[in-house]
């Protein structure tokens, strides 16, 4: 998959789950992006990028050289790890000589955290008749 045919959440599209059902077409770019993130090495990997103030400017990023010396796997399992992430439209990535810098896309952490927020108000449930 290339870079142009990578899923990108909008960012404007944050109705929260709990106030009304999310559309059925946002829900595959969704669950990718929540599944990426439900391994421990990619959500450690997210975080190791955002950590760090180059890898949340777009075109700056962080090196891969910096990310794999803090795993105890493989190269190449960061590498499948990191493009995951890619797939998920949750990071993004430019390769410069031998190397390949990632860094965020805040727009798609700004959907996912949308979809869980908790809206300011939300409808009063209606209250269950008593049991007898």
């Amino acid at each position: 998959m290339s870079k142009q045919e990578l899923p990108v959440l909008a960012a404007e599209c944050c109705t929260p789950l709990i106030a009304e059902p999310i559309a059925e077409d946002e829900t595959t770019e969704t669950a990718r992006a929540f599944k990426a993130l439900g391994d421990p090495i990619r959500l450690r990997l997210l975080s190791l990028i955002g950590a760090q103030e180059n890898g949340r400017q777009a075109g700056d990023g962080v090196c891969v050289c910096e990310l794999t010396v803090a795993f105890t796997v493989t190269a190449p399992t960061i590498s499948h790890h990191l493009k995951v992430l890619r797939e998920a439209g949750l990071i993004d990535s430019e390769r410069r000589g031998t190397w390949v810098y990632y860094w965020i896309i805040p727009a798609t952490l700004k959907r996912l955290t949308g979809v869980l927020a908790l809206p300011d108000t939300l409808p009063r449930p209606v209250p269950c008749p008593p049991i007898r």
